[in-house]
This record gives structure tokens, C-alpha cells and sequence, in this order.
């Protein structure tokens, strides 16, 4: 088994400008002109990627298995939202994070995203072999 150099408490973060391609009229119409829950679930998601990256060997990255969040506020066109996370738990491959999220104003998000560390060869090969056998179902 491949030894990861990371240890709890590992944070990062992301950040984006509120505008009208990631705000929930994009998704939906009528919707208010504001932050989207799928965007804010992406940001955070980022915030975790970004948290362990740099202490992932070559070739190795991290992937989405699980995220639970609550969107607290609504943040308004303009506005700037910070995501942050940090790495509560390792198991094995698997990494837990706290994340949360907040704009100029006040807190907008909070919850939990669960990644696993993968080889990036290895999974993209298995990927590609099952649309093969996919393929040849049909």
C-alpha cells in the first residue's frame, strides 16, 4: 500500500466572484439572481481538492465519493464567496473534510465532503474497460 503524506488538520480553500453564469437562474428559470446551491457544492468540493493536492504523490489525485452541505444564505450577484475546508479524518484512502463557505456579509454554507484518494492510470483504465463491456451489450 502506498504511504500519503498528509496528516488532519490540512485546509484549503477556493473563491469565486458571484455572476450570472453560476447563479441559480442559470439552472432554473424564474430563480433569484443569487449564488447556486450546485455552485457552492463545487466550491467547496475545490476547497477539499485543494487542501490535499500538493501532498499527493505523482499520479495520484483525489475524488468525490460523498458531500453533504447546507446552504444557509443567499449571496447576491457581485459578492465575493470564500470556501474552506479541513482534513478531520483519514481512513485508509478515504478523506473527510469540514467545509464551510461565506461571503462578504455573514456564513452561507456548511457541511462535509468525502473523497478517495486514487491512482489516476488505474481508475481511468477501469472506467474505460467498463464503457467497453457496455459497448459490447449493445
Amino acid at each position: 500500500m502506498i504511504e500519503f503524506n498528509l496528516e488532519k488538520g490540512l485546509k484549503g480553500i477556493a473563491q469565486t466572484m458571484v455572476n450570472e453564469e453560476n447563479s441559480a437562474e442559470r439552472f432554473a428559470k424564474p430563480m433569484p439572481p443569487a449564488f447556486a446551491t450546485p455552485m457552492l457544492v463545487s466550491l467547496m468540493d475545490l476547497a477539499a481538492i485543494n487542501a490535499v493536492k500538493k501532498n499527493l504523490p505523482e499520479g495520484f489525485i483525489s475524488v468525490a465519493s460523498k458531500i453533504s452541505i447546507t446552504h444557509l444564505a443567499a449571496t447576491p450577484l457581485g459578492m465575493t464567496v470564500t470556501a474552506d475546508a479541513t482534513l478531520v479524518d483519514i481512513f485508509k484512502n478515504r478523506l473527510t473534510f469540514q467545509v464551510s463557505a461565506f461571503d462578504e456579509a455573514e456564513k452561507i454554507g456548511e457541511g462535509t465532503v468525502e473523497r478517495y484518494i486514487i491512482d489516476i492510470e488505474k481508475f481511468t483504465k477501469k472506467m474505460r474497460d467498463r464503457k467497453k463491456v457496455r459497448e459490447v451489450d449493445f
